[in-house]
Order: structure tokens, then sequence, then C-alpha cells
């Protein structure tokens, strides 16, 4: 099993591999049932697009969650819904195999856009490509899990147990959802999580860790004619932190350090006496992590009298590639050669709830979700063309786990 014992040997791995059969199955029996449930897939993609699922707007990703619910439960998932006070509420769907081994399927039901988008970008087709609010990041992921699932039931060969979890505050943080994300994954042998792929297709086998710092200035205020030097000027003093910070940048081992808001002063005949900057921190390891968050906590005021006030920390931990995520993806590499798809991997600075998976230990796969671009960008898009082959892969990782 994937999640028995510790890290294992590359040539541990490789020999494991041998012994897998050919995965014929992947390419002979599923690829042909995708494509032909292609025209009802997309019907149902249009309908999920056009139902808006802003991150911050309850009611609208409730209403979202209640509808992908009972589309899993017509194909016979167990379905439960997580209430959440502040944000749109979870969704956990149970799917009972042969195998009491379980694999979770992860992902998001919250988008970064903002209720009325869809009325200026509406969901189309055009030259095989699916455009709309949301499409590629991740309701073409959501749309990959039911065609999986709805292929594996009605073969009756779901050879595992399988949980999908849809949380709804992904692209906010997942400070609602991450005690959720750790406890049904801790029961799983495996995470596939099934997030937008790099571009042409490219699997996540590594990303960043993410942190958040705010630094506070606090000066005194003063009249700007009268007596100024009885002031002390907050933005001069963040300006100075600011530098400090940005100088923590380090290309070579991966970090960033980026200073993306500062705010101060309340009139420009005063002196400000608070202002303040907020920070992004990308990080490829723990031990980075703790290094770069020990560098922020020790700044030190430059101003004679001026004080700082440092709140924030890491809040996704780096998924870094291991051993066992390497299996992963040469298995799923194994399964797309099937195919005639030369699968690769990369690695990138944007975060997901599989950092959490990942950073527990469980081996986790990202990008396995649709085949297109533009994440966050008006032109998002997804390749229609792909959605077969790429469903036709999860269907082969869970058969061959």
């Amino acid at each position: 099993m994937l999640c028995s014992g510790g890290p294992r040997s590359a040539s541990a791995i490789a020999r494991s591999l041998k012994d897998i059969p050919p995965l014929q199955k992947a390419m002979n029996d599923f690829l042909p049932h995708f494509t032909r449930q292609l025209p009802e897939a997309l019907q149902f993609l249009e309908e999920m697009v056009s139902m808006e699922s802003p991150s911050l707007d309850k009611p609208l990703v409730d209403r979202f969650v209640d509808f992908i619910a009972s589309r899993f439960a017509a194909i016979g998932g167990q379905v439960e819904i997580v209430h959440v006070d502040k944000f749109g509420n979870h969704l956990i769907v149970r799917c009972a195999g042969r195998s009491s081994s379980r694999v979770l399927l992860l992902g998001h039901t919250d988008t970064v856009w903002a209720s009325g988008e869809i009325a200026r970008r509406p969901f189309r087709i055009d030259s095989g490509r699916a455009s709309g609010p949301g499409v590629f990041d991740m309701k073409a992921g959501i749309l990959l899990m039911w065609m999986v699932i709805d292929a594996l039931q009605k073969d009756g060969s779901l050879p595992k147990t399988i949980t999908v979890l849809l949380v709804s505050d992904e692209e906010v943080g997942s400070k609602a959802s991450r005690a959720l994300t750790e406890s049904e994954s801790s029961q799983c042998q495996a995470v596939l999580v099934l997030e937008p792929s790099l571009p042409g297709g490219v699997l996540k086998t590594s990303r960043k860790g993410v942190g958040r710092f705010t630094v506070k200035a606090i000066g005194r205020a003063a009249h700007a004619g009268v007596d100024p030097e009885n002031g002390v000027n907050a933005i001069e003093e963040i300006s100075r932190q600011v530098i400090k910070l940005q100088r923590m940048t380090d290309l070579a081992r991966g970090t960033t350090v980026t200073v993306g808001v500062v705010q101060g002063g309340t009139r420009s005949n005063v002196v400000p006496a608070e202002a303040a900057a907020e920070i992004d921190i990308r990080v490829t390891s723990i031990e980075e992590a703790e290094r770069v968050t020990k560098m922020i906590k020790a700044l030190s005021p430059e101003l004679p009298n001026a004080r700082l006030e440092i709140r924030g920390s890491i809040n996704r931990p780096p998924m870094e590639r291991t051993a066992e995520t390497n299996r992963l993806f040469q298995l799923a590499q194994k399964i797309a050669a099937d195919m005639g798809i030369a699968l690769k991997e990369g690695s990138t600075g944007g975060a997901s709830d599989g950092n959490f998976t990942s950073a527990l230990g469980i081996p986790t796969l990202d990008g396995l979700g649709p085949v297109g671009g533009g994440a966050h960008a008006v032109d998002e898009w997804v390749d229609i063309e792909s959605l077969p082959q790429r469903a036709a892969l999860i269907a082969g990782l869970i058969e061959h786990l």
C-alpha cells in the first residue's frame, strides 16, 4: 500500500512499478465511455458555471453545493453537507468500493469571481474550448470527479472506497475547512487533487507554502507645519521595513517575500501615527518557512520612538515532492502512456488544499483537473477534447493504486 511504512528508496519504487500489470483498461474501457458521455458532461459543466459561487457569498455557494450534491446523489454517492457559519457549506460524497482502502478526491466549490460576472461572460463553447468564470478553477475539476464516479459505479467496478471532499473557502485560505481536509485525508491511501493542471496538462508534484504577515509601524502624530519635530513618521518607518522585507527574497532558495499592500496616514498635513504593510511569503520547504518566519518576527524599528507590531504565520505548508508522490506520478505517467499521452510533472508557486494533505505525509498528486489556462483571469478556458482523457487518467489511478 502507498501509505504503509516510511519513505522508500527510488529502486524500491521502480521495482514496485514493474509489478503493475498492463494498464489497458484505462484506454480500452474508460476512454470510449467518457468520450460518449461528453455531451451530457458539457451540459452539466454549463449548469455549474452558470451558478456563481463567490467565496464570500454564502447563499450562492450553498445553492451551488446543494445542486452538485443532488447530482452526486443521483449517481449513487452518499452525500453529507457540512454546515459552516461564515463561509459556504462543505460537501462530502462517499462511494463504497470493493476494497475498504480509501482514495480522496479533493477540490473546492468557491471561485474568485464576484456575483454578476456570469452576466458579463456567460458560459460558451468556441473552437474546442469551454469558457466562463470558474470553468478552469475549478468547476471542470468537479465535473471530472462526477464523470469518474458515475463510470465506476455503472461499471460495478469501483475498486476502492472513494471520498469526494469539496470545500467552500479554498480561494480565501481554507481556515474553515483545513481541519476537515486533514481529518478526511488522514483515513486515505492517497489524495488526488483535481485542481487545474499546469499548461499543457502537466501535473503538480510540488507546491510552495504560503505565509501572510502584517507589519504595523506605530509612530506619533503631529502637525506637519507647526511642530513636525514632535512627530514620529510611521510611513517613513514602514518604508524602511519594506526595503528590509523585500531583501529577504532569495530566488536561489525558491523564496519570495512580497510586500503587496501598504497603508498609512490620515491627512497630508499630519505626521502619520500609523502605517502597515501586508506581506506574501512563498517557500519550498518547512525549514525555509521557519527561517523566513524568524527573520520577519525579528524586525526592529529604525526611527527613535517608533514601534512595530508583527502578526501572521505560514498558513499553508509547502507540498514537497516525496518518494511516494513520485510513485503516484509514475503510475499516472504509465496510465497516460497507454493513451498515447506523454505526461509531465512540474511545480508551482501557487498553493492548494493538497499542501495540507501532503504535509501530513499522505501521498498526494495535484493538478489532475482540466487542461486549459487562465486561472483567475477573464480568459479562463478548458480544452474540451482533453476531458475524456483526463477522466480516464483519474479512473485508471483509482483502479491501479
